[in-house]
């Protein structure tokens, strides 16, 4: 019987413009999952989208191979044997900054937040398209990578962002941002006063026109942790009733 994840065509990306873009040097993704069948699959697309791929079936074993070659990015299975992959997520973030993607075989919107709440940069739910992953890998390495001319340092509040060394600071004290995080907090930076949506910061910071909004609400709770004095009060990052939120640099509540 064929797998619902076997791949019926190639993927479509050039690897040639692929390595060309990075300089000659493939991006490499550590791919953890108990299942071989999407281990391999999945693998085998990010292979042929030009990717160096390493490979493992539970969370001590990706934890090693993190630590023998350190990846660009992880495509992180939840639930592995012995290590789930919040723990493996964890443990990954104690080691240093690296995009994660998670994939998760429940439908549960408890487990998706939690991959989340861990540092998880995206999810993606079982089963699921390869070649759609293989776009969401690169938007998220796309997105974790300094942008190619030079992006002006944006501050407010007492905060900074130098989008080309991928610093965030709070009042000269370094902030601890994944990359989501990052990107949402130069977002609100670039806009001050405005309203957006869930769907706008969908689309305009994680680039994609679809996906479970809760991402949006979760990341800016994170954000809101780490950002304002009090986050049960968000001076910053307001909450606009019907719409979304808003960034107020003059932290007057609402």
């Amino acid at each position: 019987m064929r797998s619902q994840y076997e791949p019926h065509r190639a993927a479509t990306t050039d690897d040639a413009v692929r390595d060309r873009d990075r300089g000659g040097a493939r991006a490499r993704v550590l791919v953890v999952d108990d299942d071989p069948t999407v281990a391999e699959v999945v693998a085998g697309y990010l292979d042929r989208a030009g990717y160096a791929v390493d490979r493992a079936d539970d969370g001590p074993t990706a934890l090693g191979r993190a630590r023998d070659r350190w990846p660009d990015l992880v495509v992180l299975d939840l639930m592995l044997p012995g290590m789930d992959g919040l723990e493996v997520c964890r443990r990954l973030r104690e080691q240093g900054p690296v995009p994660v993607i998670m994939l998760t075989a429940r439908g549960d919107e408890e487990d998706r937040v939690l991959g989340l709440e861990v540092g998880a940069d995206d999810y993606v739910t079982k089963p699921f398209s390869p070649r759609e992953l293989v776009l969401r890998v690169e938007s998220v390495l796309r997105r974790s990578r300094p942008a190619a001319t030079g992006g002006h340092r944006l501050a407010a509040a007492g905060l900074s962002v130098d989008p080309d060394a991928r610093r965030a600071t709070k009042n000269g004290g370094e902030l601890a941002l994944t990359l989501r995080e990052f990107d949402l907090l130069a977002f609100f930076l670039r806009h001050p006063g405005r309203a957006f949506g869930r769907e706008d910061l969908m689309r305009e910071v994680w680039g994609w026109d679809f996906g479970d909004l809760s991402t949006v609400t979760v990341h800016v709770r994170r954000l809101r942790g780490k950002v304002e004095d009090d986050p049960a009060r968000p001076r910053l990052i307001q909450t606009v009733w019907g719409v979304g939120y808003r960034f107020e640099p003059g932290g007057a509540v609402d």
